[in-house]
């Protein structure tokens, strides 16, 4: 499944692109992921204050449980929400008001890629019911992540879960060729990935962008024991 539409909407209320703008506008970078999240809700509420916002939702998958970011509920439809916030070392002040940031640097890209593409398995799970939808959102300052490979680059682990621009995440993702399958990963949906500006704060790792993939209301898949609270 691709996205809803092409506003990407939360809730059935306000496009995504909406609430990426107004968050930017006040909060260009974030100390953490959780900040990321409330920071994200907060917005979403200056902008349509009737809808609900609730972190960290638990998901019955069988006889365990899951733990989905954000769940958005407005009058008519809901949204689920998975955030990744992957960094690469960062100063500097910024921000309404301004405020001190100093981001670490995570090494682990190839892991970021597994991550990511693994909250859009789980939001395919939690998005069986017609009025709820999925965002998949990932914010970084590591262009890494949104380059495509070099010519010539070896066979990497995650060479099947790459996200960079214009790449299409569809079927079943082997890492490593299928050596280790426990983190085999297999979507039901097609999903295309289109990069988008966040922020320009100058300086190496100071550009700031994001990338959200959008799931479908799926009731019609098959169940296999997932569901929402």
């Amino acid at each position: 499944m691709a996205s809803m539409d092409g506003s990407r909407t939360v809730a059935g209320r306000v496009s995504l692109d909406d609430v990426i703008a107004q968050l930017g506008r006040h909060r260009p970078v974030f100390h953490s992921e959780a900040d990321l999240q409330h920071s994200f809700a907060r917005a979403l509420w200056k902008l349509s204050p009737d809808v609900n916002s609730r972190l960290e939702v638990p998901q019955r998958a069988g006889d365990s449980t899951e733990h989905l970011d954000l769940l958005c509920i407005g009058p008519s439809a809901r949204t689920a929400i998975e955030f990744k916030y992957f960094t690469r070392r960062w100063t500097g002040t910024v921000g309404t008001p301004a405020e001190d940031y100093a981001l670490k640097g995570h090494a682990a890209a190839d892991l970021a890629r597994l991550h990511f593409v693994r909250d859009i398995a789980r939001l395919e799970r939690f998005c069986r019911r017609p009025d709820q939808n999925g965002l998949a959102i990932m914010l970084t300052n590591d262009a890494s992540l949104w380059t495509p490979p070099g010519v010539g680059r070896g066979q990497t682990r995650d060479r099947e879960f790459r996200i960079h621009q214009g790449r299409e995440l569809v079927g079943t993702l082997l890492w490593a060729g299928g050596a280790y399958k426990p983190n085999t990963c297999t979507l039901r949906g097609a999903y295309p990935l289109d990069w988008k500006p966040y922020s320009e704060l100058g300086g190496a790792g100071g550009e700031f962008r994001y990338l959200a993939v959008s799931v479908e209301p799926s009731p019609d898949w098959a169940d296999d024991g997932t569901s929402q609270i």
